[in-house]
C-alpha cells in the first residue's frame, strides 16, 4: 500500500487533536474530489513499518485523541489487506484512543456484503469508532457540515452499531457548523 500523507496533528478530521492518515488508492473517483491525486494507488510512498511506527509515535501524546484514516479510501480492498495489520498493533498500543475512517463506500451494501467485503473487512470495521460513509456528490456538497463533505454521507457511531444491529448516526448529523 502508498499513503500520499500523514498530518500528526488534524483537528478537521474527528474530535480533538488526531493523527491523519491517507492512503493511496480509491476507484470512486467523484466529482469534485479534493484530493483526487489519492486515486492513484501508487501515489505518494510506499507505507513501511517505519512508517507505521512513526504514526505510533505520534500517536503516544496524551492530547491526541485518536487516528483518523481517510485517502484515497482505506476500504479499498486492497488497502484493507495493508491496514489490518497495522490497526491492530493501533488498538493494542493505545486502547483508548478512538479510531476514524471515512470510506466513499456504504456500510451496509459495500462493506458489510458487497464489492468491498474483504475476508479481513469485519475485523477492520471492529476497531473502527466512527465511520463516515458514503461517496462525496458535488451537488450535496456543503461546507458547514461538520465531519464531511457532502450532506449524503453518513457519521456513523460503530460500537452503537453494533449494538443495535442497525446504523445508529451521530448527533453531529444534525449540526450544521
Amino acid at each position: 500500500m502508498y499513503y500520499s500523507g500523514i498530518k500528526p496533528f488534524s483537528t478537521e478530521n474527528g474530535p480533538g487533536v488526531r493523527v491523519s492518515l491517507f492512503v493511496s488508492g480509491c476507484r470512486n473517483a467523484c466529482e469534485g474530489c479534493f484530493q483526487p491525486d489519492t486515486w492513484n494507488f501508487k501515489h505518494g510512498e510506499p507505507f513501511t513499518e517505519d512508517v507505521q511506527q512513526e504514526i505510533i509515535e505520534y500517536l503516544k501524546p496524551d492530547y491526541i485523541s485518536g487516528l483518523t484514516l481517510l485517502g484515497g479510501d482505506p476500504f479499498e480492498p486492497e488497502n484493507q489487506a495493508d491496514l489490518i495489520d497495522f490497526i491492530r498493533l493501533v488498538k493494542q498500543t493505545y486502547p483508548d484512543k478512538t479510531i476514524w475512517a471515512f470510506t466513499g463506500y456504504l456500510l451496509e451494501t459495500e462493506l458489510m456484503e458487497g464489492k468491498n467485503h474483504t475476508d479481513v473487512t469485519d475485523e477492520l470495521l471492529g476497531y473502527m469508532d466512527v465511520l463516515v460513509d458514503g461517496p462525496f456528490v458535488l451537488e450535496k456538497k456543503s461546507l458547514m457540515l461538520p465531519y464531511r463533505g457532502s450532506e449524503n454521507q453518513r457519521i456513523i457511531l460503530m460500537d452503537e452499531t453494533r449494538k443495535a444491529g442497525s446504523v445508529v448516526l451521530s448527533p453531529l448529523m444534525d449540526e450544521r457548523g
